[in-house]
């Protein structure tokens, strides 16, 4: 049993039927050279011998004791496999915008807490014989980079799959009688609270130094640690047609951008890739907004997410942080825009990285998945998004991904879209993941709030192009002066 962090089970107690919290990832496939019979089955024999390589997928929920604390992870027994592997076809022509439609249903649908969080969906019907999965993940069980470990997991580097260990037996287990459930769980919740509040009493001294530093910086009449704290932004974020209470229906758009231009923007201009993903997805924000006459003369703000994760680290939890970052939609300028997202994104990440470190990464309050629940559907059904100031206007996140070939059941991966999570207050997520030479930019939103997603997904690549455009109109840098 592995019980859940304040982080993991947040995602939890924020779901309600309107907001669903699983990630996803569509990815498409070039089947195999010579297979026979259908991808699907093909798939589940393949996937089905991987199982075991990933442990969340045979994990479920349980609940502690009067569920005064978080719930735990258990081993889930046997899987039904029906339930978690799906099959769809997609209606003749197999069009790109029907893949659209189908991921934004599929999306939409809550997954069942009493079996392992996590469900599989294989698409065929395309016309051009290619294959696609719709795969969604509940975000108590992973972040982007968790997500990653379960990719290694499923995938190889050539189309011969690799041979993989096949899973140890289980030993029988007793099952604990009820007495003993209750005695169990009753210490390990009075074990976590009195941890987590020695934790926070241990924090208080670092939590006051870097207010403290902050609000001299704020002040001007210091320069902070060491002259590097740009101080507590003045942000709030301007009201947009994405800041509204959304409904549990999902709309989607997969676009595909070039990762080869954007390190040549990135080279020329002095940014980084990040910063031209925040400048193309404002570039297309700006267009749209324009387009419903809905720009507001502040820039959007974007909230950004950063990975707490170390390197190797594979566990399949949420290390996750993140920031505030204005984007420039008021600026018309593709060149300009971009550039003052360079600096924006540059102060929001130096106060971001001094906040991380004494911001909660766990935490347990008694009751949490009672009271927690109910206040996220107080939330949602008062319509307070509707009406309350907003910090943000948008998810815009940046997922690396393999930049070399790769394979899975033999089958080559040619695209990774991710599927994200819009909120009330936010319903609407850009999140990107690179593949190879490509920027695959997966456009998420509440179907009530962006019914015309298609079009916004075109406004990215016109973004790139137009930015691309103004960076190529740049003089060449001086030549470098030869050595003596």
């Amino acid at each position: 049993m592995k019980q859940l962090g304040g982080i993991d089970a947040t995602f939890l107690y924020m779901e309600t039927p309107e907001t669903p919290m699983h990630v996803a990832g569509l990815t498409l496939y070039e089947p195999p050279a010579g297979l026979s019979g259908s991808f699907y089955d093909h798939f589940k024999d393949f996937f089905l011998s991987r199982m075991h390589l990933a442990p969340i997928f045979e994990k479920k929920l349980a609940r502690t004791v009067l569920e005064l604390d978080h719930p735990a992870w258990v081993d889930a027994g046997e899987i039904d496999v029906s339930y978690h592997l799906r099959h769809a076809t997609l209606a003749a022509p197999g069009s790109w915008k029907q893949l659209e439609d189908l991921v934004g249903e599929l999306h939409s649908t809550l997954l069942d807490r009493s079996r392992p969080l996590w469900q599989f969906t294989v698409i065929d019907g395309f016309d051009d014989g290619n294959v696609a999965i719709y795969a969604k993940i509940h975000h108590a069980a992973v972040d982007g980079g968790a997500g990653m470990a379960i990719a290694a997991a499923l995938y190889d580097m050539s189309p011969l799959p690799r041979k993989v260990k096949p899973p140890e037996p289980k030993p029988a287990a007793r099952k604990p009688t009820i007495e003993e459930r209750a005695i169990l769980g009753i210490n390990d919740v009075v074990q976590n609270v009195m941890r987590q509040q020695l934790k926070a009493l241990e924090a208080v001294p670092q939590v006051l130094g870097t207010l403290t530093d902050l609000l001299i910086a704020k002040s001007g009449s210091g320069e902070g640690k060491g002259g590097s704290l740009p101080g507590i932004p003045d942000i709030l974020a301007p009201k947009t047609p994405f800041n509204v209470t959304i409904t549990g229906q999902r709309s989607f758009a997969a676009r595909a951008l070039s990762l080869g231009d954007a390190k040549t923007i990135a080279k020329a201009t002095g940014t980084k890739i990040n910063d031209v993903v925040m400048a193309v997805s404002a570039g297309a924000l700006r267009a749209y907004l324009e387009d419903h006459a809905a720009l507001p003369k502040k820039p959007l703000v974007a909230f950004v997410p950063i990975s707490l994760r170390q390197p190797g680290d594979m566990d399949a939890s949420n290390q996750v942080f993140g920031m505030f970052c204005p984007i420039a939609t008021e600026l018309a300028d593709p060149l300009e825009r971009l550039m003052a997202i360079r600096k924006s994104s540059g102060d929001s990440k130096t106060l971001a990285g001094t906040v991380k470190d004494v911001s909660p990464k766990d935490y347990t309050l008694l009751g949490a998945p009672i009271l927690f629940p109910g206040l996220a559907q107080l939330y949602g059904r008062t319509g307070l998004a509707d009406v309350m100031p907003s910090t943000t206007n948008l998810t815009i996140s940046n997922v690396p991904g393999p930049p070399i070939p790769v394979f899975c059941a033999g089958a080559k991966v040619r695209a990774m879209f991710p599927v994200s999570i819009p909120v009330h207050g936010i319903a609407l997520n850009i999140t990107v993941q690179s593949y190879q030479d490509r920027l695959d930019f997966g456009v998420t939103a509440d179907r009530r709030a962006v019914p015309d997603i298609d079009h916004l997904g075109d406004l990215l690549v016109t973004a790139m192009v137009e930015l691309k455009a103004s960076v190529e109109k740049l003089p060449p840098p001086p030549p470098k002066a030869a050595k003596p």
